[in-house]
């Protein structure tokens, strides 16, 4: 199983899908409070902490401002201006961000639902002001039948700093609008993450299968051509291409397999090309132990042993030789396969025309690494062709842990809906058993 497995968290109808649209809308106007109360004590704990340290600032304010002026300074009722008025506005909190998820400023709306938010931030401020000043004329302030509590002149003190709180009801909108446009981008970068990833992995296993008949059809013809010199030969190779087709089922839903998997099948192939060749091929391998946990691209080396024997082993009548390394160097693993051929053809080697094994390998790892990866054709100064291919070590133990983790819940689901289609079929079956049908 791949690890190049993605999940969209929400699933579902989506509320801006074209179906159930209204439904979905109008229901999430009318819970826009409850969506808010669901955020639990910690939001009302930031709100009100928020709104306690503006009224510590307007208080402060108050108290240079009247010992400047050398006013009386009295503390009780200084609290209760500033942080009477800031609690009040942090009580009508909630209601602010349900007018902005209400009325959300977006191209095509942003001039009607600006007008609202207008009209909106002028009526929340005034009443209240109104509010504010009503409580302290009616429980702090001492009672004078010289100034009696006022509706009108409460506006009217309010119109010299209205524009104060109609700024702060505008900073909140601003600020919620802001955090909304960055969890959006954060979703759009996720899900342009996830396409591509889901693309990447499309185009491996494209690649994968062009490769699978590829080989299939090299190994058959081999064999067919085979079959009039030695039959039994060409019957021991069929036998290991039945255990070779066996092992590739085994991983044939993975990008990557330990190397110690993919010379296994490696081994099984070179066995069949020894049956073609057996006087004529050598194989040596040369694997550091450290490397053989270390994930691979999966059927990576056998087009590539494969080249070297066609093109460098098969032409010639006398013995030739195929090497196969494998080390690590500074964190990363180098895989090599060098033959004793006659190498490349030296005045095109920049420019060499790949077929299928070849062009194949070079588009997988660059799928699958990037800019992680290197890998080279060259001639052996002794004789040969050599490909190398550097990529980042990875242990295949991680690979493991990381898939089950990814792969858990599938499983589970997987279940239960077996489960539960057993049971439907249980159910539509009953009636033909009795009927003696099944």
């Amino acid at each position: 199983m791949s690890a190049f497995r993605f999940r969209d968290a929400r699933g579902g109808i989506g509320p801006f899908q074209i179906r159930g649209l209204s439904v979905n809308k109008q229901v999430g106007n009318r819970e826009a409070v409850m969506r808010f109360a669901k955020q639990g004590w910690v939001r009302w704990a930031l709100i009100f902490g928020a709104w306690t340290l503006l009224g510590l600032f307007i208080c402060s304010q108050e108290f240079v401002l009247r010992a400047r002026l050398r006013r009386p300074i009295q503390i009780g009722e200084l609290l209760a201006v500033g942080f009477g008025l800031c609690y009040l506005w942090a009580l009508a909190t909630p209601l602010i961000f349900w007018l902005i998820d209400r009325f959300k400023i977006e191209r095509e709306n942003w001039l009607r639902h600006s007008l609202v938010h207008v009209l909106a931030s002028l009526l929340l401020s005034v009443s209240i002001k109104v509010f504010h000043d009503f409580l302290l004329f009616t429980f702090v302030y001492s009672p004078s039948p010289e100034k009696p509590f006022s509706i009108a002149a409460s506006v009217q003190g309010f119109y010299p700093i209205f524009d104060y709180w109609v700024l702060i009801y505008w900073v909140i909108l601003l600020v919620t609008h802001a955090t909304e446009f960055y969890q959006r981008y954060q979703e759009g970068e996720l899900k342009a993450t996830q396409l591509e990833s889901r693309l990447a992995q499309a185009q491996l296993q494209a690649l994968k299968t062009q490769v699978n008949p590829h080989f299939l059809f090299n190994t058959l013809h081999a064999i067919s051509t085979l079959m009039y010199r030695d039959v039994r030969a060409a019957n021991r190779m069929l036998t290991q291409l039945g255990d070779l087709l066996r092992l590739s089922l085994e991983t044939a839903g993975a990008q990557e397999v330990s190397l110690r998997q993919e010379l296994e099948f490696l081994d099984r192939y070179i066995e069949i090309q020894r049956a073609r060749f057996p006087d004529r091929l050598t194989v040596h391998f040369e694997i550091h132990p450290e490397t053989l946990d270390a994930l691979v691209p999966n059927f990576i080396l056998q087009p590539l042993v494969e080249n070297a024997i066609r093109h460098g082993i098969a032409p010639r009548s006398t013995v030739g030789r195929v090497e196969v390394s494998a080390r690590l160097s500074n964190g990363l693993l180098e895989l090599q396969i060098r033959d004793t051929g006659r190498g490349f053809p030296t005045d095109r080697l920049g420019r060499l025309s790949e077929g299928v094994g070849l062009s194949n390998t070079r588009a997988r790892l660059r799928h699958l690494y990037g800019a992680a990866h290197r890998f080279e054709l060259r001639n052996v100064p002794t004789g040969g062709a050599e490909v190398l291919i550097v990529i980042p070590f990875r242990p295949a133990e991680e690979f493991v842990e990381e898939d089950l983790a990814v792969s858990e819940a599938e499983f589970a689901a997987a279940d239960s809906s077996e489960e539960a289609d057993a049971q439907k079929d249980l159910a539509i079956a009953k009636p033909a058993i009795r009927e003696g049908v099944l």
